[in-house]
């Protein structure tokens, strides 16, 4: 398996400069057609123009938005072409949680941004990260709002713990764990009051990795009841010089609204370092 359908998903947010270059680097580096996708909130009308100043806000909004998707386009054409990448600029008109998760259909791989809650263009839509995880049926790439790791997938580091979901990531990785330099396996070693049972944890994940012609070590790191089990493999991505994340994401429906499970939610907030999940 590789990528040889790619999506990025473009905004107005300060960091889409950044994932754009990303994603034209692995079209490249993958020989891959690479979709930019441009898609933003759109406030309801009757909602936003309850006062003519709240109306003329939206408005000049708006109005800033459409230059700067022109501006955008002409960034990710120039850059195809500079790269020598095939590519297709697409500009989605009805909601981001409808049409991006949909044009993932058609992908190997989607890359995406984390919400900056200091940035209001990087708002998309509620829970467009998690929606987007949970329903484009391929692996979705999260580029952090924070620049702490100058490269992408040099280091990966696999989050395993014997799920469904964590598989699902793992073979969905196997692309990027290919052309690194290092990939490792961790695993969270269970607290000593907890039962023995937890034996199922153990990184045989590694052995099925390392028969792709990967080499790949395995470690455990010691649970504290004190910090997350998101907190604690965030820190050690950091700690180790990982470059990507790969995991998976644990998701359920509750009267119609997402419910992610803990370990996905702080990992969404707090990633500094860019995310590969799926679900």
């Amino acid at each position: 398996m590789s990528y040889k359908s790619i999506i990025v998903h473009l905004d107005t947010g300060e960091r889409t400069h950044r994932r754009l270059a990303v994603a034209v680097s692995m079209a490249g580096q993958f020989g891959a057609h690479l979709t930019g996708v441009f898609s933003i909130d759109s406030p309801d009308p009757k909602s936003s123009a309850q006062t003519v100043a709240a109306g003329q806000y939206h408005s000049d909004r708006k109005n800033r938005r459409i230059q700067r998707r022109a501006s955008l386009e002409q960034l990710f054409r120039t850059e195809l072409q500079r790269c020598e990448v095939s590519g297709s600029w697409l500009v989605a008109d009805e909601s981001a949680n409808l049409a991006v998760p949909r044009m993932g259909r058609y992908a190997d791989l989607i890359i995406a941004g984390q919400e900056d809650v200091e940035d209001p263009d990087s708002y998309i839509a509620n829970n467009f990260q998690e929606n987007l995880i949970m329903s484009a049926g391929c692996p979705v790439l999260l580029m952090p709002h924070v620049d702490l790791t100058p490269s992408v997938a040099t280091h990966v580091m696999v989050a395993w713990d014997s799920s469904r979901e964590a598989a699902r990531a793992v073979h969905d990785a196997l692309p990027f764990m290919r052309k690194a330099k290092n990939t490792t396996v961790v695993t969270i070693k269970p607290m000593k009051d907890q039962s023995a049972g937890n034996g199922h944890l153990r990184p045989d994940i590694a052995v099925v990795i390392a028969r792709h012609g990967i080499e790949v070590r395995a470690v455990e790191i010691e649970a504290d009841e004190d910090v997350s089990v998101g907190d604690t493999l965030l820190s050690h991505a950091l700690d180790m010089g990982a470059d990507l994340v790969v995991m998976g994401a644990y998701a359920h429906s509750r009267w119609q609204e997402l419910v992610v499970g803990s370990t996905t939610r702080t990992i969404l907030q707090s990633m500094a370092v860019p995310l590969l999940m799926s679900h």
